[in-house]
């Protein structure tokens, strides 16, 4: 209900700039597309989240109630509440820029999560069976299990997380640049908030993972050694 809630408010603040300016906006098009996309995603591929850390290891309380009813689609809807009294005025050729890069950061994200629900579900499958993986004991259940090593998971431990930073700043980016016009910094609480949220949560993963497979977890890291982004971090 909090991703739909999400798109109900941007829908509300896009027909508040009409009302207001009698027109909608390149950036408020724009933001409505990119988080339309976004949050259309996380209902098509719902069953894809029953495999992410939201579910296996947190589980279900006030976190996630606080955060799906009220924190995702109060705060997560800030760039399209500027732009019902904001127009930074960006051009086509900028907005293009922006669309390119959201595009990208959401295929990197979709691709990822995609590639690792797909191994999950069935190894064999003629998508992921070319995949190297490393062989590692959980310590915790003495079973035996698998750890992409190629493929999206090569490339760094938490590609996904890269994507939909990326993503998220492209979203913000449609109201304009506070540096350099008379912009607000408000719009891009989400990316900030989302960077120390994906941090916290990258940082989590790698205790719970070292805990969970020991001396094998290092040598994995060893392997993959960037965690977001290749070749930098």
């Amino acid at each position: 209900p909090g991703l739909i809630g999400w798109v109900a408010l941007n829908l509300g603040m896009m027909a508040k700039q009409y009302q207001n300016m009698g027109s909608i906006t390149g950036s408020m098009a724009l933001v409505n597309l990119l988080q339309g996309l976004y949050v259309w995603d996380s209902l098509y591929q719902e069953q894809a989240i029953l495999s992410t850390m939201d579910i296996t290891t947190d589980g279900f309380g006030y976190m996630l109630a606080f955060g799906d009813l009220a924190w995702v689609p109060f705060t997560y809807s800030l760039q399209a509440r500027y732009l019902v009294d904001n127009d930074p005025g960006l051009s086509a050729p900028m907005l293009a820029l922006i669309g390119c890069g959201g595009l990208a950061g959401y295929t990197i994200f979709r691709a990822a999560n995609s590639q690792k629900d797909q191994f999950r579900r069935d190894p064999s499958h003629p998508s992921v069976q070319h995949l190297q993986v490393m062989e590692v004991k959980n310590l915790q259940t003495g079973r035996q299990s698998n750890l992409l090593v190629s493929g999206w998971w090569g490339l760094a431990r938490k590609i996904n997380y890269t994507g939909d930073w990326l993503l998220s700043w492209c979203m913000s980016m449609t109201c304009g640049c506070p540096v350099i016009s008379k912009g607000s910094i408000v719009p891009y609480f989400y990316p900030i908030y989302f960077a120390v949220l994906l941090i916290h949560r990258a940082g989590r993963d790698d205790h719970f993972c070292t805990e969970k497979y020991g001396e094998a977890w290092r040598e994995y890291k060893n392997k993959v050694p960037y965690m977001f982004i290749p070749l930098l971090f």
